[in-house]
């Protein structure tokens, strides 16, 4: 009698997970690639030089997101920085575009040692489960939020993506989201409310740049642009995988990034690191029941990103062309299932409930101090209660239990 093997790929394991990584790509591009954009305007770069830094962005993050993904068989998906490409809108008017480029060298280079030298993975080995919970919650959660404000701009839209959600999950949980984006896209076509006619395809040109080294540019964007990115993305970012059950270090994980970044970052790129929101769309089980599977999601984010890569600007014009509302909408419906485990995990123990519910309120409130984002604020108000209050973090013990694998 043959055992099913239950790990095998089949023909239907592949809808959900594609579909998964389409919305992941969606609202990564739809909705902070604005951000690159106005940064690349502050900085007075010409169309040929903001074409190159989509092409390197986009390449540089599907290439390392495709070799992790295959390498560690996970959803391993990488992108680039929110909050620091939110940073650089007003660093870049202090710096010339080579010391930029030169800052984007350091900073990838500190992130490449710092997975070298492991003290990444040895200090959130210490972060207690239940803040990790309450920190994942309080980030995703304005997702959720501002998907339903949506309704007061295009309620019709919100109204008709809302009601498809919960009639198709009646039926799949599996198909809802791809369910939800067919009927969306159907809707704003025969709506008009967004068209394709006027794109004009072409490929993207890297241009290289000489790097410029200087102390101003260190201390202004390689520093800053290093601290945002290690508190806002790859923290969260290993929080998401961790608490879909991936147990896999970040030391790779920031050697891979942090030498892609130095070797696309003459072409234009800022540096890249793991995902961390977009990753959540494609790394829980509403993406496939079977977390062993869910690498290929992974995978095609990876193939997806260096497609955008290849055709720069054209691709970037067509997610961009999407309303915010569908956008946040689609971001919010997505997450729902990560956002409500998360909120399960942090308050499962009685004893860390109330500190994971300090950590969740300061995370989602998205405070904002020095130019760390809520992130950072939401671990510090969390570690600080848990030390007040139970007097330690159990350094020996928690390190032991975590498990964390190379």
């Amino acid at each position: 009698m043959k055992v099913k093997d239950e790990n095998k790929l089949r023909t239907s394991d592949f809808p959900s997970l594609i579909i998964a990584s389409f919305v992941s790509v969606i609202v990564n591009y739809g909705g902070t690639f604005i951000l690159i954009f106005q940064a690349a305007k502050v900085a007075g770069l010409s169309p040929e030089l903001t074409s190159s830094w989509v092409w390197a962005v986009s390449l540089g993050t599907g290439v390392t997101g495709l070799w992790l993904s295959i390498r560690y068989k996970a959803p391993i998906i990488t992108a680039w920085s929110t909050p620091g490409a939110a940073f650089l809108i007003t660093a870049l008017a202090e710096v010339s575009y080579a010391e930029a480029i030169g800052a984007y060298i350091i900073s990838g280079a500190a992130f490449l040692l710092l997975g070298v030298s492991g003290m990444f993975d040895r200090v959130i080995k210490l972060i207690p489960q239940g803040i990790a919970a309450g920190l994942l919650a309080g980030i995703l959660f304005p997702f959720g939020i501002n998907a339903f404000k949506e309704i007061t701009i295009d309620p019709i839209l919100v109204c008709l993506l809302f009601s498809s959600f919960i009639v198709l999950k009646r039926f799949t949980s599996r198909y809802t989201i791809l369910g939800v984006l067919v009927i969306g896209l159907s809707y704003l076509l025969l709506s008009d409310k967004i068209t394709f006619s006027a794109l004009e395809w072409s490929l993207s040109k890297p241009i290289f740049t000489s790097p410029v080294f200087s102390m101003n540019a260190l201390l202004s964007v390689a520093l800053p642009l290093f601290i945002v990115t290690l508190t806002g993305q790859y923290m969260p970012g290993m929080l998401v995988l961790k608490n879909d059950g991936y147990n896999i270090s970040a030391n790779p994980i920031l050697t891979v990034t942090g030498l892609g970044s130095m070797l696309f970052a003459v072409f234009g790129s800022s540096p890249f690191n793991i995902a961390a929101i977009t990753a959540a769309i494609a790394t829980g089980k509403d993406t496939h029941e079977n977390p062993k599977k869910r690498y290929i999601a992974g995978i095609t984010c990876g193939i997806l990103y260096s497609l955008v890569g290849i055709f720069g600007v054209t691709f970037v014009a067509l997610f961009m062309a999407f309303p915010s509302s569908f956008i946040a909408m689609l971001a919010g419906l997505a997450l729902l299932g990560t956002i409500a485990g998360s909120i399960s995990n942090a308050m499962a123990e009685v004893k860390t409930r109330e500190i994971a519910l300090i950590t969740f309120l300061v995370s989602a409130a998205n405070i904002n101090m020095f130019g760390i984002g809520g992130a950072f604020w939401g671990l510090v108000a969390g570690l600080l209660a848990y030390l007040v209050i139970h007097g330690k973090l159990n350094f020996k013990k928690r390190g032991a239990n975590l498990g964390w694998k190379n």
